[in-house]
């Protein structure tokens, strides 16, 4: 043996353990020896580099076997909690340890008395498995980095002197194998299977005892879609004579409004237009003086809401087709307005940066939600909090709290402008949209759900109905339909300009879909209303779900950073 340091105590590394047995040995020099097995310890698993056995990589031996068992199994229950394959069959736990036995000079058949320290380990740790045999360990995940206990092979049992004769029989896909995934201690446990015991075992191919992998198992629930019939073009209402930039349904699902580049807003009767009737044109009211870019229907009172790029908000009534009310306020153009669902309230946003919200009776300006560095593109209101979501060019969503008219928090994970915002009524979610990706948000407090990626276009449009279809809408004319719940896009197309009109008049600026949900309805560049209805003749057979696809798309998401 050689000493650790000159400034450790020098103690005669002649005499063995037996040695220092047999001589009534005082408390100075077993503090002595207890202090040299500590600092060996630290030498072994810290890496001293001012230790002349770090640079050499030496395992020093230590005097007392016993604490230096000790400190090795508390390092090992610390960094390595041992968890026990659930295929046991038939070895003999101190098989291995037999063969592997040395005596306190280092007269042994391993490399170090460290390396029998660790096999004696391991061995305990199996009886202490086949204890367990009954439990259920089906549920089981692989998280983190993995630390593979490799049980001995053959080979391996010739180069230390031979070993249990039981051993040739064991199969060597067989479970001495113990799995511990480096995790917190509260983490469940989840899925585990043997071709992943498999794949450590073929990447572990060092020497030593314990080997990290460098294979990392992505822990992904891959949701079912629900399946979804797909989307065709049924009509085609030319009436606009410039792009169709607004859309909305009123109450009692008979007639839709809409807005476009032209300054004007026509009503139609959707029965009529469904069919493409050419009577389906109620009545054409002008009055803005640039694009009308937010139209709304009252559900309690017979009032038709309108915001233009003019910075004006008009308020018609529909019984004699005039404007009642003006909401002044705005310092440029409007390119957004909502109404409250449940209050008599009006939520506007526009080029000036600002959201501002109105009372539609008194016309007053209630609150005016400063914050955003940019146009407020899209805006959304809900009954509950946070009542208004807003979008913005500056690539942020905030989440405002209506009463105190302040911001409750920015998300800032889109890298593009925000121009659309969608909620279905059946959970507490929203979708947004941007040229980047579509993401989807909790409600409640604005967690980052999932992306939707597959769009390569400015997103201009969002639309979802009960049914759970969620359709967007880009710049390039493509449109994509999705499974709201897990995501899964079911159907992509490219719209068609009409006749007369340029291949680059394609764009899609506005979806809404009908209070049934049977019906989409979009305006487009190509100055058209187009209205979309479901295949009837498509089945889950005709158009199945293409799962393969899904679960490599999941996969690989799941290994990505949003």
């Amino acid at each position: 043996m050689t000493k650790c340091n000159e400034n450790d105590t020098k103690i005669s590394t002649s005499k063995g353990i037996t040695e220092l047995a047999g001589e009534e040995v005082n408390n100075d020099t077993l503090f002595q020896l207890r202090a040299a097995s500590r600092k060996r310890s630290r030498i072994l698993f810290a890496g001293d580099v001012r230790s002349e056995y770090a640079s050499r990589r030496v395992l020093v031996p230590t005097i007392d076997r016993a604490i230096h068992k000790m400190s090795v199994a508390r390092r090992v229950r610390l960094n390595y909690p041992l968890i026990p394959s659930a295929d046991t069959d038939g070895t003999d736990a101190k098989g291995q340890g037999q063969s592997i036995s040395s005596d306190v000079h280092g007269k042994t058949n391993t490399s170090s008395m460290t390396d029998s320290i660790l096999k004696e380990l391991k061995d305990e740790a199996e009886l202490a498995a086949r204890a367990t045999i009954g439990k259920d360990t089906s549920n089981v995940t692989l998280e983190g980095h993995m630390v593979l206990h490799r049980p001995l092979n053959d080979s391996t049992s010739e180069n230390n002197g031979g070993g249990n004769e039981n051993n040739k029989d064991v199969n060597p896909e067989s479970a001495n194998t113990l799995v511990s995934p480096v995790q917190k201690q509260d983490a469940s446990f989840k899925n585990i299977n043997n071709n992943n015991i498999e794949n450590l075992k073929d990447n572990s191919k060092s020497d030593g005892i314990l080997t990290k992998s460098t294979i990392t198992k992505v822990s992904k629930s891959i949701p079912t879609p629900k399946w979804h019939a797909p989307w065709k073009l049924s009509t085609v209402l030319s009436s606009h004579l410039g792009w169709v930039r607004s859309i909305a349904f009123d109450s009692t699902n008979d007639i839709f409004a809409t807005g476009a580049a032209d300054r004007t807003i026509k009503i139609f009767d959707f029965a009529k237009s469904c069919v493409g009737s050419s009577d389906a044109l109620k009545i054409t009211l002008t009055g803005h003086i640039s694009p009308i870019r937010g139209l709304a229907f009252s559900p309690r009172h017979p009032y038709l809401f309108s915001a233009g790029e003019d910075k004006m908000v008009k308020c018609w009534d529909l019984e004699t087709n005039q404007v009642v009310r003006h909401y002044h306020g705005h310092l440029s153009g409007v390119f957004c307005l909502k109404l409250h669902p449940t209050l008599d309230l009006l939520v506007t946003g526009g080029r000036d940066a600002v959201a501002r919200v109105w009372d539609m009776r008194t016309k007053q300006q209630v609150h005016v939600l400063t914050g955003h560095d940019n146009t407020v593109g899209t805006v959304l209101t809900k009954p509950t909090d946070p009542q208004i979501v807003t979008g913005s060019y500056d690539s942020t969503i905030k989440l405002w709290d209506l009463i105190a008219g302040k911001c409750m928090s920015t998300l800032t994970h889109h890298k593009k402008a925000v121009r659309a915002l969608v909620q279905p009524s059946f959970e507490q979610t929203f979708v947004s949209g941007a040229a980047d990706t579509l993401k989807k948000w909790s409600g409640k407090d604005g967690q980052f759900v999932n992306n939707l990626s597959g769009h390569k276009a400015v997103v201009n449009a969002l639309a979802v109905n009960d049914d759970g279809v969620l359709v967007s809408g880009a710049d390039d004319g493509s449109m994509r339909f999705w499974d709201y719940g897990s995501g899964y896009q079911f159907q992509q197309m490219e719209t068609i300009a009409q006749p007369g009109s340029l291949d680059a008049e394609n764009g899609v600026y506005v979806a809404e879909f009908d209070l049934t949900g049977t019906r989409l309805i979009t305006g487009e560049a190509d100055k058209t209303i187009k209205i979309w209805k479901q295949d009837d003749n498509a089945s889950e057979f005709s158009h199945p779900i293409d799962m393969t696809s899904w679960r490599n798309k999941c996969l690989k998401e799941a290994k990505q950073r949003f």
